[in-house]
């Protein structure tokens, strides 16, 4: 049996950690990471930790490198509830260490938001047909209001319990007493009603469900080799120019650690692509490190965004962009992570931690299309759908989010795929988050490379991926196939194809950048983007919701200005070598 035996035996004198029975060809691995007890608990907060693996004898779990206290641990039939105290420690790396055995490293975050899951009883199908959280919701305060005590009113009043937060956002979720959607709806509306209330989020997704993630599309004409759509965007060159000229001996560039958040849920540390990742990664101040909660499988859609930015080279299955700069590298931190199974509501909560935690770019390989949204020939989107009343509520969410981030955090970058429905991306009422205007959100649309035999910087060469959204709300366009990670070595693994997997090119070579030159401003990020990027589609007539508006044009001050240059009104296709000098250069303009 390769995975998947949560812990079974008793708590042992020691702990070191614990003394529990196997079986003994299970790896040692973390599955599962959590906040439990009282989430609103921010002094001495509480985490459950599911470990699989565990054999009888002594085991220690390490956070940040030192030993957990055993008084600090409790175990339960099933998981370990491991309190720490929040002023004594930051957010860092968990693992467990048991005789040889190093389990996949997570991140513990201590941030302080945090939203539950509904359980299977919990849900309901709405007139829709859609799942949606029967008793759970989440209430956005005004911003005048002391969140938490108008949470703590709202609940007496509505004979609510408030169960979860995100406080920088004053967003806090209500368990309501409700036993049906009626009641659920009534409830809903009184609580809308309130002058403190804002907004009211319902959230429609399953229990325990996937991560709404844009890999829904199945790879129709998948390419014969994935990994030469990488071409199209000069991966090979991008990594071959990063380790060449910053190990230049006559004159090196010093490099500076960037952290990248991704919203997903797992990764599969037994596929050859992670496998050395086990342990305390970071003893190598240079390497690329990952951390996440362990996936089942190799074929997974955590797995496989992970990969673009982190998979080992040259194991048959990934090769991904940031370990491939390791040599040279500052030390990336890619932390793979979603908090909760709680929908879209978790993964702004996920958000709002990382950022806290330092985090200078998310990857959101995700999006949701309203009921009703059309693709561009006007037939109905039939993937990721959410009804009008949650669409309302999300935007709001999304909304206070972006706001925050500009005002708290105005160097950090949100890099989200465009979706997988052929339609417009910038339909704010039809498409979540990638419709949103601002100068932290890049939107990322696929390519895939055409059947022409003509030069790579042809617009020609690649042809949008025939799922991918459009339109001028798209910042650039990137390889939307790539070879998934596989589970033993030298096995091809299978081909993944989505703007999921076009968005962590760009996330990655976002962090390459800001490696090189860390003062670059999300604006000006966006610039050296649009303006490295080779082309791709015929010219456009630069109207919004012409088709073949694959991105936002390219436009003459992204071609110094000059009115004849042939890149003018075409779409732009990531060109990640192109950008790595632009990085480069820039460092002699801001000298």
């Amino acid at each position: 049996m390769r995975k998947r035996n949560l812990v079974t035996g008793g708590l042992a004198a020691v702990l070191s950690l614990l003394s529990l029975c196997v079986y003994a060809d299970t790896p040692l691995r973390i599955t599962q990471l959590q906040r439990c007890g009282n989430v609103l608990d921010s002094q001495q907060p509480t985490y459950c930790v599911q470990v699989s693996g565990l054999q009888s004898g002594p085991a220690q779990l390490r956070f940040n490198g030192a030993p957990v206290p055993t008084d600090r641990i409790e175990y339960r039939q099933d998981h370990l509830r491991v309190r720490l105290d929040a002023a004594a420690s930051r957010s860092g790396p968990l693992l467990v260490e048991q005789g040889n055995q190093l389990s996949n490293p997570v991140w513990l975050s201590l941030g302080s938001s945090h939203v539950l899951a509904a359980d299977e009883g919990a849900v309901a199908k709405n007139r829709e047909g859609l799942t949606t959280y029967l008793d759970l919701v989440s209430v956005i305060i005004e911003e005048r209001y002391d969140g938490a005590k108008e949470a703590r009113r709202l609940a007496e009043r509505y004979e609510a319990e408030v169960v979860g937060a995100i406080p920088p956002l004053n967003l806090y979720q209500l368990r309501l007493p409700v036993k049906n959607l009626e009641q659920r709806d009534a409830a809903v509306l009184r609580i809308g009603n309130e002058l403190s209330v804002d907004a009211v989020v319902i959230e429609e997704s399953g229990a325990e469900q996937t991560l709404e993630g844009d890999a829904a599309e199945q790879p129709v004409d998948p390419p014969k080799d994935p990994r030469e759509e990488w071409k199209s965007n000069r991966f090979l060159d991008a990594v071959h120019f990063y380790q060449q000229r910053l190990a230049n001996g006559s004159d090196p560039v010093p490099t500076h650690p960037v952290r990248i958040g991704v919203i997903e849920r797992a990764v599969d540390f037994d596929a050859p692509d992670f496998n050395d990742y086990l342990g305390d990664c970071r003893a190598d101040a240079k390497r690329t490190c990952v951390y996440a909660r362990d996936a089942e499988a190799a074929d997974g859609h955590g797995t496989t965004v992970a990969g673009v930015l982190a998979a080992s080279w040259d194991n048959g299955g990934s090769n991904g962009f940031l370990r491939g700069l390791d040599l040279v590298g500052p030390g990336f931190d890619v932390i793979v992570d979603r908090g909760s199974d709680a929908g879209i509501t978790a993964n702004i909560a996920a958000s709002v931690n990382l950022v806290e935690d330092g985090a200078r770019i998310l990857n959101w390989s995700w999006g949701i299309h309203r009921i009703g949204t059309r693709d561009i020939h006007g037939d109905p989107v039939d993937s990721l759908l959410r009804s009008g009343i949650a669409m309302a509520g999300y935007e709001e969410l999304l909304e206070e989010f972006f706001l925050w981030l500009r005002r708290e955090h105005p160097d950090v970058v949100v890099v989200n795929s465009a979706g997988n429905g052929a339609a417009f991306s910038s339909q704010d009422d039809y498409r979540l988050p990638s419709s949103f205007v601002t100068d932290q959100l890049f939107v990322i649309g696929g390519h895939q490379r055409s059947t022409k035999d003509v030069e790579l910087e042809d617009p020609d060469y690649a042809t949008r991926r025939h799922t991918s959204n459009t339109d001028m709300r798209v910042d650039i366009t990137a390889a939307a196939c790539t070879a998934g990670s596989a589970p033993i070595v030298d096995q091809d693994g299978p081909v993944r194809c989505g703007t999921s997997y076009a968005t962590p090119l760009v996330t990655g070579v976002l962090a390459a950048m800001l490696s090189i030159n860390p003062e670059l401003q999300p604006d000006q990020l966006r610039m050296l983007l649009r303006r490295s990027a080779l082309t791709i589609g015929r010219e456009s007539d630069f109207e919004p919701m012409e088709a073949d508006d694959l991105t936002a044009p390219i436009l003459p001050s992204e071609r110094s200005n000059d009115l004849n240059d042939p890149d003018i009104g075409h779409s732009a296709r990531l060109d990640m070598y192109r950008a790595l000098e632009l990085a480069m250069e820039s460092l002699d303009a801001s000298r």
